[in-house]
């Protein structure tokens, strides 16, 4: 993939203005997960490749071509981010998740595959692919891609990242009713 520096008002690392900095949100409790018995889940930062393991944020500006939001970035670096958004998301759906030194009964590693702005479309794309292990077999209970989309009709700051924060809840409701039944 090529890495554009500048074009159509993205730049990528080029430009010294100071960068507006976004937030993600997780998805509120506001949806059902059904769950057969009570166990805990221990959730590890994602897996993501350049350029999406990073505090920009991606445009896609054509097959090959990509670049970051001019003048945008994210509070970490985007795995961490959404780990961080993810443990809180399984939290508000009242499914207990281990922290650093506890026992788990379930593990979910996820790949964020796709994270970006996609200036064809003036669309975003969210896809993430998660699989989860019970942690006292090692065995792979289930792996499944999950993904979404929203408008993005401005290729600003704010609607860009409304728009993913939009994506990444569907997308992290969709891991919490998959997981929930099954941990």
């Amino acid at each position: 993939m090529a890495v554009a520096c500048a074009s159509a008002g993205f730049v990528a690392a080029c430009a010294s203005a100071p960068l507006a900095t976004y937030d993600l949100g997780a998805a509120d409790g506001g949806f059902s997960a059904r769950r057969e018995r009570p166990g805990q889940i221990a959730i590890y930062e994602p897996t993501a490749l350049p350029p999406v393991d990073s505090n920009r944020i991606v445009v896609r500006m054509g097959q090959d071509q990509i670049a970051y939001l001019s003048g945008a970035k994210w509070t970490d670096q985007l795995p961490s981010l959404v780990q961080a958004r993810l443990i809180a998301t399984f939290q508000n759906a009242h499914i207990g998740v281990a922290r650093l030194g506890m026992l788990a009964d379930y593990s979910l590693r996820a790949d964020i595959r796709r994270f970006e702005f996609d200036t064809g479309r003036m669309q975003v794309f969210v896809e993430i692919a998660a699989q989860l292990t019970a942690s006292s077999t090692g065995r792979i209970v289930g792996g499944k891609v999950f993904s979404a989309s929203a408008p993005a009709p401005r290729d600003d700051g704010g609607t860009v990242t409304r728009a993913l924060d939009s994506a990444l809840g569907d997308v992290m409701r969709q891991i919490v009713i998959w997981a929930a039944p099954r941990i």
